[in-house]
């Protein structure tokens, strides 16, 4: 019996089918012989054609990968701006009671927002410092560094074959940032009336507002004081100085925009703070929200337009972030330097010997193109990145978003928000908003020509005292160009096409203001008028001016 038990168990174990037979048997076939080839050896070929297959399924699988992550982030994106949008909406409506009508609740909701509501600071990086983490990224950056070597090598070979050595000389940076002390003169009486006018006639004016019985007067007065500060003590002045002292290009440049900064930081400062004073009046609070000298000194470095009385801070300084990046501008004034040297001086130093017509204008244009771009990117990356970087890592101020990413914009629209934040956003919160604040929300186009008519007279004021030469070219291209590309490449551009489109419009606008301030320039140096009238001065010298050989 024990023999027969024996047998009947081996007849079963043999037709039975386990677990491990069944996955076997569903194994596929190269997989079993696989294994069949790996007993004692393995099939090298086979494991690298698998391995080929993986990576082959794997890159397949990449852009739909790719795909559900943006796809993912964009709902991810905009679920918070709708929350976003819900918050601000649930917030004005609990400003009403429960029992507000439909009608109220409307009339509420279409009333003009308070224009003390603006930018809301918080803390992140730079968006180049975080591109650079990507080692693609940082190869565009070290292809530039590349290029700048072979400027500098070709202007020194050049220079070494027309004069038998090497020459390392920076006329050029010599002359354009020349009478230095001068400047530094002008800054520092621009800096020290900014800081003590402003922030006193502020104080005086909120100290005796809430006990005045002529509010209305007292702030007429004041305000006017402050006007004429704003128009006589930092506008005229300095401009003034810079044409009378005859400053080089460089030096009225930084005379220039600093009167401007200092012009639109003052503004801000009264702009923020006088509403709330006004709403302490209103609330009968016994105390006066006066800002301290040193809140506003901060301000005034700060690398922002807009005033707060705290901001976002970083817990400590890097010193040598500060110090790279300091470098990195003066590498870029370098660039710039031969950018001229090589690509402008010699294509506009002879271009007075030829009359104006339409070919060689057409010529200089499209040979401009690169050194305008190259400059724009120079300024891009040496301001907007490197110096207001550097001044926030020293103040320890840390909201660094100065730009966006307009290079990827497909519409003018957003390139005008992204390219200078810092000046878009007191554009947008001072001139902008409060044009609506004033003359309702129905009057968008008109604010939006208002912003465009004050941005292209403020850039083209700058160019002409700098240059010491009134020729808009920048004034037409932003109020003629600019204006109509902003309305035909708006928002709803969204597809790459477009910005190819932007790109290539952002080039020949480049090319145009290279070439055409060039040429004047060289003509005026060419071409002296003696006792010019009036509209000699507004006349383009250029199209008159021919030297004779």
């Amino acid at each position: 019996m024990a023999g027969e038990d024996c047998v009947r168990k081996r007849q079963s174990s043999s037709t039975c089918k386990t677990p491990e037979n069944e996955e076997t048997q569903r194994r596929p076939e190269n997989e079993r012989s696989f294994q069949n080839a790996s007993n004692g050896r393995v099939d090298v070929d086979h494991v690298i054609t698998r391995k080929m297959q993986l990576i082959a399924e794997a890159e397949q699988l990449k852009p739909v990968f790719m795909k559900e992550v943006d796809s993912h982030f964009t709902e991810f994106v905009n679920s918070l701006v709708a929350k976003s949008a819900l918050l601000d909406s649930s917030s004005s409506a609990s400003l009403f009671p429960a029992s507000c009508s439909e009608k109220e609740l409307h009339k509420a909701k279409t009333s003009r927002a308070p224009p003390e509501h603006g930018k809301i600071f918080t803390a992140r990086r730079s968006l180049l410092d975080e591109l650079f983490e990507v080692s693609h990224i940082r190869t565009i950056y070290h292809m530039f560094i590349a290029l700048l070597i072979v400027f500098i090598l070709s202007t020194l070979l050049v220079d070494f074959i027309d004069e038998g050595r090497m020459v390392l000389g920076f006329d050029l940076l010599v002359f354009v940032f020349g009478k230095f002390p001068v400047v530094f003169c002008t800054w520092l009486c621009m800096f020290s009336g900014t800081v003590i006018v402003p922030y006193n006639l502020f104080v005086w004016w909120a100290q005796g507002y809430c006990s005045s019985s002529h509010r209305g007067i007292r702030s007429f007065f004041y305000g006017m004081l402050f006007t004429l500060f704003q128009t006589a003590g930092l506008g005229f002045g300095p401009t003034y100085i810079a044409i009378s002292y005859a400053l080089p290009p460089a030096s009225r440049f930084i005379v220039i925009l600093e009167q401007v900064r200092l012009v639109m930081k003052a503004h801000s400062f009264v702009r923020e703070n006088v509403p709330r004073v006004l709403s302490s009046v209103k609330d009968k609070s016994s105390m006066v929200p006066i800002p301290r000298i040193s809140q506003y000194l901060y301000f005034l470095f700060a690398p922002t337009l807009i005033y707060r009385d705290n901001y976002p801070r970083s817990p400590v300084i890097r010193w040598g972030y500060v110090a790279t990046k300091f470098a990195q501008v003066l590498g870029s004034l370098f660039y710039a330097y031969y950018i001229f040297v090589r690509l402008c001086i010699p294509q506009f130093r002879n271009s007075s010997q030829e009359t104006f017509n339409l070919r060689g204008l057409v010529l200089c244009i499209f040979n401009s193109i690169l050194p305008g771009v190259l400059i724009l990117f120079l300024v891009f990356f040496a301001f907007l990145h490197c110096w207001l970087n550097a001044f926030a890592e020293m103040l320890r101020f840390a909201d660094r978003m100065f730009y966006k990413d307009w290079w990827n914009s497909t519409s003018y629209a957003n390139y005008y928000r992204t390219w200078n934040v810092v000046v878009h956003d007191w554009l947008y919160y001072y001139a902008y908003r409060d044009f609506l604040w004033f003359f309702g929300k129905k009057f968008k186009a008109a604010a939006m020509l208002s912003v465009f008519t004050v941005s292209a007279a403020v850039h083209e004021y700058v160019l002409s005292i700098c240059f010491g030469y009134f020729y808009p070219v920048l004034f037409c291209l932003f109020m003629c160009f600019g204006m109509v590309f902003n309305f035909i490449l708006n928002d709803r551009r969204k597809g790459p096409i477009w910005n190819v489109i932007m790109w290539t419009s952002l080039f020949l606008g480049q090319g145009v203001i290279i070439c055409l301030y060039s040429q004047e320039w060289y003509a005026r140096q060419y071409c002296p008028m003696e006792n010019p009238t009036f509209l000699d001065y507004l006349k383009p010298r250029s199209w008159s001016c021919h030297m004779k050989m």
